[in-house]
């Protein structure tokens, strides 16, 4: 692993530049350009508070506010979309850019984290919209927000791990990615983010509790709406699977990256 991380190093000029030429492309002949990465977050946060709050006029217990059920999902929302874009594109990063690893010689795992990092930073675009929209509604930041980072470090280990490992099987049987999205829709569903946790039948909640994204998802909603801090011991078990997940996926790697080239 230490050798692998020494050669990801070397080559992060390449990483970084990659991202970049990831988004010019994106917005190649674009008179807005790099503005749309801010314009379109703010829309989607927009039109999720005037219709939560203003349309569906959706309650939270306990919280006098009405934005507060609009706030609560696209905390929500926020971290499980970063969770899903870099579980999707790691899923089949590899089959993607096949072509240029037949080509080109540099460390595998830079394609993962290529998209890890595009996806680290739409996330942080949508979490300035969000504040900007929260701002309208008249909910201030608080200290809590601090705690924010540690969630996104939490949720990309976890994302990228299992991505990884899922991108190496999806080599090798193109099932996997199909077998994926419909995972992905039902995962969500298992994860407390349109729905609170407190609303769920007792049977119910045992289930969503194994759930290691429903801690994660967690984080987001009580830093964002609550303004609260979680308890550090409670983050002992998501700290534990998301790192273990994501060595456990170097591990996965060093084995099957022999082939990995063959296969595609």
């Amino acid at each position: 692993m230490k050798a692998v991380l020494i050669s990801l190093w070397h080559y992060r000029h390449f990483i970084l530049s990659s991202i970049k030429a990831e988004f010019a492309g994106r917005f190649a002949r674009s008179k807005l350009g790099a503005l749309w990465m801010i314009l379109n977050p703010l829309a989607q946060a927009t039109i999720f508070a005037i219709v939560l709050s203003e349309v569906l006029v959706t309650k939270i217990p306990n919280i006098d506010n009405k934005s507060a059920y609009a706030i609560y999902l696209m905390a929500g929302m926020s971290a499980w979309g970063l969770f899903a874009e870099i579980m999707t594109r790691c899923t089949t990063v590899f089959i993607d850019y096949s072509n240029t690893l037949k080509k080109i010689a540099f460390p595998r795992l830079c394609l993962p984290l290529i998209v890890g990092g595009s996806a680290l930073i739409n996330h942080l675009l949508l979490l300035a919209a969000i504040a900007v929209v929260f701002l309208f509604f008249g909910h201030m930041p608080t200290a809590a927000w601090l705690i924010l980072p540690l969630g996104m470090l939490l949720i990309i280990l976890f994302a990228f791990g299992l991505g990884i490992i899922l991108g190496l099987l999806n080599v090798f049987s193109r099932d996997v990615g199909q077998v994926m999205g419909i995972v992905l829709q039902l995962w969500f569903w298992f994860t407390p983010v349109v729905y609170l946790m407190d609303n769920m039948p007792k049977r119910f909640i045992s289930v969503l509790n194994l759930n290691p994204m429903t801690p994660l998802v967690k984080i987001y909603q009580n830093a964002l709406l609550y303004g609260a801090v979680p308890n550090m011991a409670d983050l002992l078990v998501p700290v534990l699977i998301s790192s273990g997940m994501f060595i456990f996926s170097f591990w996965i790697f060093r084995r099957a990256s022999a082939d990995l080239v063959d296969a595609l």
